[in-house]
């Protein structure tokens, strides 16, 4: 009889009700994201409207991104070591108990911004445990022929939140107050949690294990997994470098719209709704379509198309040409993940899986910052269209690289990484 605190073999699961399960999944999961995505454009907006200090936005921006790089160390063993729904709903409700306390102390009259420094962090821990156990527990319930499908539909439902939530933030932040946002938010996460709560997972493999070594054995376990894999390996490789040059245009686009085209509100609130829209449209496509049977071969055409994007924005000549290239950059976004995740989730073991996406996620959050440092500074000395053109040409020759089977290990010359 299938328990959650019983291990089961997921290669002979039986996943009749897989639908079912899924649904409920990715309701749960989106009401939790709607919120956090609302609350982290309300205290941004709460910021820069109280303090107009790059100085303060730094800060708040590195206790966003450095509590999760720090976490991620140990998320992905806790997602492999334990029941990763329970992980995932004791990370949600440690967001919601947090913001619900910040939000009492806001009511009470303490608004300091070093506050908002310590909920940004607090938040980040969360976020940083969640990942890695989010992205490795869909295989536990979901048909293996079925995850690029699901997946794809999981982009589309994060890109129309990422389209709504902006607006809600704004809105809340304008008609209410800040407290106000960290209240629905609470109750947001309440009810993924209870929606959660009641969707039967079965546990991986070495969640009923009895746990003989540390976490820190398990960490080193997951790091030299990944560097006996050459696909792996070459992988993360590959992010590193992928993500450090398109850092400029994740993070530039809107000095170059302010520069280039005008400060109007409406072209950086366009820039933000068409490239969600492409994102919405993408994660269709990878629904229907499923990607390349090589996923390197899709990772790589989605890199191209980046390389390509980074370029038009480069030349572009005026601003209905700049949306409609933000508006095809968005499309390839859910491409480029969900044919990366399904990647993971087929070829390695599941009970590697919450390391192996942890250390993705901490090349993903230290290597764009870490761009930052060098484009930012350019961009006040050249052009930034000039940085984009520079960073797309490299971006598109990259790609050329990581296509030959050669450097990539695809699964053409390496079928399975599992039980290796």
């Amino acid at each position: 009889m299938e328990t959650e605190n019983s291990p089961v073999d997921l290669d002979t699961y039986d996943y009749t009700d897989w639908k079912k399960r899924t649904a409920v999944f990715l309701v749960s999961q989106n009401i939790s994201l709607f919120g956090s995505s609302m609350v982290n454009y309300a205290i941004v907006w709460y910021i820069t409207l109280k303090t107009s200090s790059g100085m303060i936005m730094m800060i708040t921006i590195l206790t966003s991104f450095l509590p999760q790089i720090i976490i991620s160390l140990f998320a992905g063993v806790w997602a492999d070591r334990y029941n990763r729904k329970f992980v995932i709903m004791a990370s949600d409700g440690m967001i919601a108990f947090a913001t619900l306390i910040m939000a009492f102390l806001f009511l009470a009259g303490f608004r300091e911004i070093w506050l908002i420094f310590v909920i940004s962090a607090v938040r980040s821990v969360g976020s940083g445990i969640q990942s890695p156990a989010v992205s490795a527990i869909l295989p536990q319930f979901v048909p293996r022929d079925k995850l690029m499908k699901v997946n794809g539909i999981s982009g589309s439902l994060r890109s129309i939140i990422t389209l709504l939530s902006p607006a809600a933030g704004g809105l809340i932040l304008a008609a209410f107050s800040l407290e106000t946002a960290f209240f629905i938010d609470v109750l947001t996460a309440a009810a993924a949690i209870s929606i959660f709560f009641f969707l039967r997972v079965p546990a991986h493999h070495k969640a009923g294990m009895e746990k003989s070594t540390s976490v820190i054995a398990d960490l080193k376990q997951g790091i030299s997994y990944v560097r006996r894999k050459p696909l792996l390996r070459n992988l993360l490789i590959y992010y590193a470098v992928f993500f450090f040059l398109i850092s400029p245009a994740a993070f530039l686009t809107p000095l170059l719209i302010a520069r280039s085209y005008g400060v109007e509100v409406w072209r950086l609130t366009a820039n933000e709704i068409l490239y969600s829209g492409g994102s919405i449209l993408g994660g269709l496509l990878m629904a229907a379509w499923g990607g390349f049977k090589n996923r390197m071969h899709t990772i790589t055409l989605a890199c191209f198309a980046y390389g390509v994007s980074a370029v038009l924005l480069g030349v572009s000549p005026n601003f209905i040409f700049y949306l409609a290239v933000m508006f095809f950059t968005g499309i390839f976004s859910p491409v480029f993940y969900t044919a990366e995740t399904v990647l993971i989730q087929e070829n390695v073991d599941n009970d590697m899986q919450g390391r192996v996406f942890s250390i993705i996620d901490i090349i993903i959050l230290a290597v764009m910052p870490l761009g930052m440092l060098l484009f930012g500074p350019a961009a006040d000395l050249i052009k930034i269209e000039y940085i984009m053109i520079a960073t797309g040409v490299l971006i598109m020759l990259f790609g050329s690289v990581i296509i030959s089977k050669k450097f990539a290990g695809t699964p053409d010359n390496e079928p399975s990484l599992k039980g290796k």
